[in-house]
């Protein structure tokens, strides 16, 4: 689906919403839901300084309103921007930035959402789609946390030994079938049902239920994280 096509479905009744670049940013209205802020990155464009500290800023202009509204995160990125400019001016500490300013939200009680409809890599993938607080997805998204090439580069592991690995374990492998086992996808959408009320379905959810490794355990993607998690707390607890 485009851009256009995906908000035309989740806001019938059209909103402010402007598309400048790659960038995202505007209100719409949910119907039966009220006021959702919208933002996001389209185009396939990568994620560079420049458009994570402009993203962040727009969080937390939308936190300072105090209307605890949702915010919805549209992604279709590329990875980080590693460009020689953008490295040298701290290009993690940009995308942290922009990481902590959705988390922000979400404590201060807007319901984050994040809806991957088009690609998303790496640092750009993390900083966006992974820092909302529920990650949905459209049928023909590619998300990955790093392709099997620039991992063979990184682990100095043969391709081949990563391919075979990538089939049979979901967190090494990209692609949306193996980003939904681990549970980091909540679920994939049906595009040709409504989005509006899928969108206000997951606004229902109780807020700050965090359920990717518990999902992620149920779907066989990430069989230890919520047991390691739940001992963890125990532990903690019991200190």
């Amino acid at each position: 689906m485009t851009l256009d096509e995906i908000l035309a479905g989740l806001f019938p009744n059209a909103g402010d919403i402007d598309v400048t670049g790659a960038a995202i940013a505007g209100r719409a209205t949910l119907p039966g839901a009220g006021p959702v802020h919208v933002l996001g990155i389209t185009q396939g464009q990568p994620l560079g300084v420049d458009e994570a500290i402009a993203l962040a800023g727009r969080v937390i202009e939308i936190v300072r309103t105090g209307d605890r509204a949702p915010i919805l995160f549209l992604v279709d990125s590329a990875s980080q921007r590693m460009s020689r400019r953008d490295e040298l001016l701290g290009l993690s500490e940009y995308l942290s930035h922009l990481a902590k300013a959705l988390l922000l939200a979400e404590a201060k009680g807007h319901r984050t959402v994040g809806l991957l409809y088009g690609g998303s890599a790496a640092g750009a993938f993390i900083a966006t789609a992974l820092a909302t607080g529920t990650l949905v997805a459209l049928p023909g998204a590619h998300p990955a946390v790093m392709d099997l090439p620039s991992m063979a580069r990184v682990t100095k592991l043969p391709i081949d030994v990563l391919k075979a690995k990538a089939e049979a374990t979901p967190v090494f492998a990209p692609g949306l079938d193996n980003i939904v086992q681990t549970g980091g996808i909540h679920v994939v959408w049906d595009e040709h049902a409504p989005l509006a009320s899928q969108l206000a379905a997951i606004l229902e959810r109780p807020p700050g239920l965090d359920e990717r490794s518990r999902l992620g355990a149920e779907r066989g993607g990430r069989r230890k994280a919520a047991e390691i998690a739940d001992r963890v707390v125990t532990l903690a607890a019991a200190s």
